[in-house]
């Protein structure tokens, strides 16, 4: 299914001058990993101001270090297995930061107790399409990634919440209903990916 996650090529393809950047100068992917996650945490704190404009900068730059890390590590010729366990660490550690941005926004703003659980719970939803991917790939399916609500989708989610702080609990609810599609989808392709596969 298509979704945002089909703009990280075209993301990338506008981040090569800092992918030939990295590759002169003999920069680490690992230190992209960190800019995402860094960028994250300061979204995050956007997030919980309101300051959505900020936060669309910030996310825009969680979004680019997450994209740069795996393209400097194979324009490097550095790719490795530990690489990806700290990708990994980091996307999931800076998807919380985010969803843990909207849990503050909501006790900023002093919303109704139903809607902060509303976000704690949305935090814990967003984290089954991932859930569903690891497990697909250590079964040996494809490592899925994509909609129809991925992490681009959640980045946006959060920066239309801090624009719109009233309407809170709809966007809980769109991260609720999204993550819950998006991990039943994957789980599908999963399925079909594996189907007649032989059990060990």
């Amino acid at each position: 299914m298509k979704s945002l996650y089909a703009l990280k090529y075209w993301y990338t393809r506008r981040l090569g001058f800092v992918v030939s950047a990295s590759v002169r100068r003999g920069i680490s992917p690992d230190f992209w990993t960190a800019v995402g996650v860094a960028a994250a945490a300061l979204g995050a704190w956007a997030i919980v101001e309101g300051w959505w404009l900020a936060a669309f900068v910030f996310l825009a730059a969680r979004l680019g270090g997450a994209n740069l890390d795996g393209a400097v590590a194979r324009a490097r010729g550095v790719s490795r297995p530990f690489g990806f366990v700290l990708n990994e660490i980091g996307d999931r550690f800076s998807d919380f930061l985010i969803m843990a941005g909207l849990v503050g926004l909501s006790v900023r703003t002093d919303s109704p107790t139903s809607t902060t659980a509303l976000l704690l719970a949305a935090t814990a939803a967003a984290t089954l399409p991932t859930f569903v991917s690891l497990c697909a790939a250590g079964a040996g399916a494809p490592r899925l990634n994509g909609g129809p609500f991925g992490k681009t989708e959640r980045c946006l989610t959060a920066v239309l919440a801090a624009a719109f702080p009233q309407h809170l609990a709809v966007f809980g609810w769109i991260v609720v209903a999204g993550s819950l599609a998006t991990a039943a989808v994957r789980l599908a392709k999963t399925h079909r990916a594996l189907r007649g596969t032989a059990r060990c």
